[in-house]
């Protein structure tokens, strides 16, 4: 059927390529077949395709082309391409650096019909920052917190930054106790560091110093990228 031009068994093929399901595992035969389904305007197949160029899976590196599919798949709907996409504009892969295309595909990503919710955190750092557009407080905290519900718990980390420092939002050290410990919870090592410092000075919190020094020892073997 794949080969009759069925677009829909062209992708089915891909996956059994991919992942070896019923079929001896093959890289680049699923190449093949992303790169027929996408041609035969497969959206999901786009996506992918552009992501084994760029990560160049199954074929050489051509970040020329990943740019090339990501903006047909951002363009036909896919979510995932919308933030790639979103993400090339930000840091100028295979394009110039242009922070207003970045947000308007950020916020589409963010906004689009299931939400996708790394959009949603990085459309509140835009906000947050004025890239791309007019620096809003009150909207960077929105997205955060939208992005936070969503489970995605770098968004958990700053939203209890917004709470702590009263940063489009009141401040409230209460709630910003509650967003550490459920992104400590769902495994973000930054927000650790920020529990810690919680946990030492005893913000909405009893003082607990054993906690704290765990917290810490764990933060700085790891790194850290953001904090309050």
């Amino acid at each position: 059927a794949a080969k009759n031009g069925n677009e829909k068994a062209m992708f089915e093929l891909v996956i059994y390529y991919k992942n070896g399901n019923g079929i001896e595992k093959k890289l680049e035969k699923a190449f093949y077949w992303y790169q027929k389904a996408a041609e035969n305007s497969v959206k999901e197949a786009m996506n992918n395709l552009a992501a084994c160029y760029e990560s160049k899976e199954r074929t050489e590196k051509n970040l020329e082309k990943a740019f090339y599919w990501y903006k047909k798949a951002a363009e036909n709907n896919v979510e995932k391409a919308m933030f790639n996409l979103a993400t090339s504009y930000k840091n100028g892969v295979e394009t110039e650096k242009n922070l207003e295309k970045a947000f308007y595909w950020f916020q589409k990503a963010a906004e689009n019909e299931n939400g996708y919710r790394e959009a949603m955190n990085d459309l509140a750092i835009f906000y947050e920052n004025g890239e791309g557009i007019e620096k809003n407080l009150e909207k960077a905290f929105y997205w955060y917190q939208k992005a936070a519900e969503n489970g995605y718990r770098k968004a958990m980390n700053n939203l209890a930054i917004c709470y702590k420092n009263g940063k489009g939002t009141e401040k409230n050290l209460k709630k910003a106790f509650h967003w550490y410990q459920k992104a400590v919870e769902n495994g973000d090592k930054v927000a650790m560091c920020n529990l810690a410092i919680c946990y030492f000075y005893g913000e909405r919190t009893k003082k607990n110093l054993k906690k704290a020094i765990y917290s810490s020892v764990i933060f700085f073997r790891i790194g850290f990228t953001r904090i309050p």
